[in-house]
């Protein structure tokens, strides 16, 4: 199959799934491949994994000479092991090197908030902002910063990792050895354990909103809390970077209140007089981080 200069191949590594993309010339997509990453099994065989989905891309894209690949936490600087991965048998391992080595081609890695943000600020919700916060809400919570259509890594790759500073020091424990991380509040799992703490049910985060909607007390203490907090945090974020848009992805990010209530959090804790700062929905969904992983190359 005959295939362009700038064809390109990129593969999201997620917790529960590996998903894969072709883009052509244009950076509109032509295949995509998934499969599930079944983590359980390992750290070679999510290796295996992601090599099969490279050879099924492989196939609509036969001269491309470099596969990117988002995951789940970022690179070492130190030693160049994986580090803060959620997928935890990740940590510790030359990742980069073993992918390379079953690939049997060069690999770039970006930590996936990283590639969200990266395919958000070039094609997506963030197209001609300058500098773009893009955030990552679902299983975990993470964030990325891309400045001019390039991502932001900092000396110890952990730019925008917004989900992992502190909001509360009595808070919960976290994954990552302190407390109270804004992760510890505004992922899906922690709405629903709060709600379940809360009442002893046990919800789907999209029950509790649609109880919350309905006026139930219980969802209302619980969302309440979590549209002040996502306002502490991301107010804390706007004060340091003051970027020009930020983009919310992930599966929490589709809360219409954040938009409102949310956005009305952020003004209450803003080191402003006004919040002018844009807070939009992605726009490329679920696709945006395997997208941002292609665009790497």
């Amino acid at each position: 199959m005959a295939d362009g200069p700038r064809r390109r191949i990129g593969i999201d590594l997620g917790g529960t799934k590996i998903e894969g993309v072709v883009l052509d010339e244009a950076g509109r997509p032509v295949v995509r491949h998934r499969i599930a990453t079944e983590s359980s099994r390992g750290y070679e065989h999510i290796v295996t994994r992601v090599a099969a989905v490279a050879a099924q891309l492989r196939r609509e894209a036969p001269t491309s000479t470099v596969i990117g690949v988002g995951t789940p936490g970022a690179v070492s600087r130190r030693d160049h092991t994986m580090k803060n991965c959620n997928t935890t048998c990740l940590n510790g391992r030359h990742l980069q090197q073993d992918l390379e080595t079953a690939l049997a081609m060069p690999v770039r890695i970006e930590n996936d908030a990283n590639c969200f943000a990266l395919a958000e600020a070039v094609a997506g919700a963030g197209q001609a902002a300058g500098l773009v916060f893009g955030v990552i809400m679902g299983t975990g919570v993470g964030g990325g910063i891309v400045c001019n259509g390039a991502v932001r890594q900092g000396p110890h790759h952990i730019a925008g990792e917004w989900g992992h500073h502190c909001i509360d020091t009595t808070g919960p424990e976290c994954y990552c050895g302190q407390r109270g991380c804004v992760e510890r509040y505004l992922s899906g799992p922690a709405v629903e354990a709060h709600y379940a703490a809360v009442t002893g049910r046990a919800r789907s985060l999209a029950e509790v909103v649609a109880e919350f909607r309905a006026g139930e007390a219980a969802a209302h203490l619980v969302l309440g809390q979590f549209l002040d907090r996502f306002g502490r945090a991301l107010a804390n974020v706007i004060d340091i970077l003051d970027p020009d848009v930020v983009v919310l992805g992930g599966g929490v990010s589709n809360i219409d209140e954040l938009y409102t209530l949310g956005r009305e959090a952020v003004v209450r804790y803003v080191f402003n007089d006004e919040l002018r700062t844009p807070i939009r929905r992605h726009h490329l969904g679920d696709s945006a981080g395997v997208i941002g992983a292609a665009l790497l190359t």
